[in-house]
């Protein structure tokens, strides 16, 4: 089966694939379908994000079975800053990951109060064309400076500590992350899914 990932961030479609590898899946990107609009974000929660992506690439794809993910980070002592906003809040969307993480440590150092979650809604358009969920959330809690590399577009990963580890995100073994990541625990979902269908 074909599979389009509806992302244009490069982070984001390897940690979906990671988990998804093994299965009988032929993996697509908006690029390699040639589409080049941008989905709109007007939700007013990660789901109905995640659902506005899914179909928009769905349909602009020519009904391929799709999955898009809306996500972000919660963060306790910036209560309602960033959530579904979170890579267009701070510097902004347009800002580099090294100018958008630089602000966001840059801010974090007045906070006393480290504790962040993490939260990932994905959305699964089937062949048939039903819409289907799956959500993933980790706590955890910001470092003071990055601790690791990064995938292109997710720099948080290389200052968010899960709850229970003394490493952050980043620097974990990719099954140790998928594992327990928000990102990780919504695919698992879908692959499970995927598996019994």
């Amino acid at each position: 089966m074909q599979l389009l990932i509806g992302t244009g961030n490069a982070g984001k479609h390897i940690e979906i694939r990671e988990v998804l590898e093994d299965l009988s899946l032929e993996f697509l990107s908006p690029s390699d379908l040639q589409i080049s609009i941008d989905p709109e974000e007007t939700g007013s929660s990660f789901a109905q994000n995640a659902l506005q992506k899914a179909k928009h690439f769905y349909e602009h794809g020519g009904c391929i079975p799709t999955v898009a993910d809306d996500s972000g980070i919660i963060i306790e002592a910036l209560e309602g800053e960033l959530g579904i906003h979170t890579r267009r809040w701070g510097a902004g969307a347009e800002a580099s990951d090294e100018q958008w993480i630089e602000y966001f440590l840059e801010r974090m150092q007045k906070e006393k109060n480290k504790k962040a979650r993490f939260v990932c809604n994905l959305a699964y358009i089937d062949p048939e064309g039903e819409e289907h969920l799956f959500e993933g959330s980790c706590e955890g809690l910001i470092t003071n400076t990055l601790e690791a590399e990064y995938l292109p577009g997710l720099p948080i990963s290389a200052c968010f500590k899960p709850e229970g580890f003394d490493m952050v995100y980043s620097a974990m073994s990719i099954d140790q992350k998928n594992s327990l990541s928000h990102r990780g625990r919504a695919v698992q979902q879908f692959r499970l899914h995927l598996e019994q269908n």
